[in-house]
């Protein structure tokens, strides 16, 4: 058993980059329902949640998106989506 009484040293803090800011932002259906997809510039994907939250709202806002994601700079990041999926995906690049 430790004789630390329960609590642990803090570990030393390492100093990593910070990760890649999300710079698009991909509306595409999958399987039946709207998902928003959140991408690195690197078309990394960072996050995906569902479309109607009043996040993507906010994100959108005054921004025009391009229609479509079939440019194959987005094969790796959409390649779970068929290409009727991709060719109705709305695209907004986010202002970061």
């Amino acid at each position: 058993m430790a004789q630390v009484f329960g609590n642990e040293i803090p570990r030393r803090h390492t100093q990593t980059p910070p990760r890649e800011g999300t710079r698009y932002l991909v509306i595409i259906e999958s399987g039946g329902s709207v998902v928003a997809r959140l991408f690195a510039q690197s078309r990394e994907q960072v996050a995906e949640f569902d479309a109607s939250t009043e996040e993507v709202t906010v994100m959108t806002r005054g921004l025009v998106p391009e229609t479509g994601a079939d440019g194959p700079e987005w094969d790796r990041a959409l390649a779970g989506h068929s290409a009727s999926e991709r060719s109705a995906a709305r695209v907004y690049t986010l202002d970061v």
